[in-house]
């Protein structure tokens, strides 16, 4: 069963680890993700952006699937689907198609009409005992179109969007989404420690989890970082494994052109990449 992400972290937050969203892409990636959140006996946030909703059929189609293999494989540890960087509308689409919890980015707004459509959204999710994340100072780089330079959040304005209700919140301190440049400059603690004093006790989020140094994601976590989230690290082991799998013309022996045979070296890097970090953010046997 799916569940909210605000019990979690909660958990996360007074325990001083973090909870990994890892987001899917596919039936490998889910399944991937579930057998290691189960085998490290970790929470864990299955994340979904809209252009990989939409790549997997629908919204409706990835809560589906998601629900039926946590019976079918008999996941025990709480697990959370959540819609990652959603506009309004899909916001909306996803509280509709049976996600336990939503991202509104809003950070691209004016903080009023930002204010204004949480408000909205903390109502409905209240009601649907949905766990809801909110944005302030959009993230660097690009994810599905959206792209940011990698701002730090204004406090003031991140103490406006937590006091509305909201479970979670993603503030922008210098962190970007993909590969970080050479010349990044590095994650903004003092940002960090600023937000962190003006909203108290809301577990906060770090986007962008891939390629930050080690000792940087552990003092965001000691700083009030409660969930993490990590894309680009699980697609490029994916891709390695499968490149390495192809290169040595493995798919060519036999019947190693079978999807299920070409799939399982991109499958197991995926299980290795989602237990590094949950090691590193201290969720295991924290379920």
């Amino acid at each position: 069963m799916l569940v909210s992400a605000k019990e979690m972290l909660k958990k996360a937050k007074a325990g001083k680890y973090a909870v990994g969203q890892f987001n899917i892409n596919n039936l490998e990636w889910t399944k991937a993700i579930l057998l290691t959140a189960q085998e490290m006996n970790s929470p864990v946030i299955l994340g979904v952006s809209e252009g990989a909703g939409k790549y997997m059929c629908g919204f409706r189609t990835v809560a589906a699937m998601s629900a039926a293999m946590i019976e079918d494989l008999g996941i025990t540890v709480p697990v959370a689907l959540h819609l990652d960087h959603g506009s309004y509308e899909g916001t909306k689409a996803c509280i509709d198609a049976g996600f336990s919890s939503v991202m509104f980015d809003g950070s691209h707004y004016p903080i009023e009409e930002n204010v204004a459509m949480t408000t909205e959204l903390v109502g409905i999710c209240g009601q649907k005992g949905i766990s809801l994340e909110a944005e302030v100072g959009s993230i660097g780089g690009e994810e599905d179109g959206v792209v940011g330079a990698g701002e730090c959040a204004d406090p003031d304005e991140c103490k406006a969007i937590a006091d509305l209700g909201v479970t979670m919140l993603a503030a922008g301190i210098g962190n970007i989404h993909g590969k970080y440049p050479d010349n990044w400059a590095g994650l903004s603690f003092e940002t960090l420690e600023q937000v962190k004093n003006k909203v108290g006790d809301m577990p906060l989020v770090l986007h962008g989890g891939t390629g930050i140094p080690e000792d940087m994601i552990r003092k965001a976590i000691s700083l009030g970082v409660a969930k993490i989230n990590v894309n680009t690290e699980c697609q490029w082991a994916f891709q390695a494994a499968t490149r390495q799998y192809i290169e040595d013309g493995k798919d060519l022996k036999g019947k190693g052109f079978d999807p299920r045979k070409l799939l399982a070296p991109g499958f197991e890097a995926i299980r290795k990449a989602v237990k590094d970090k949950i090691l590193l953010f201290g969720s295991d046997r924290k379920a």
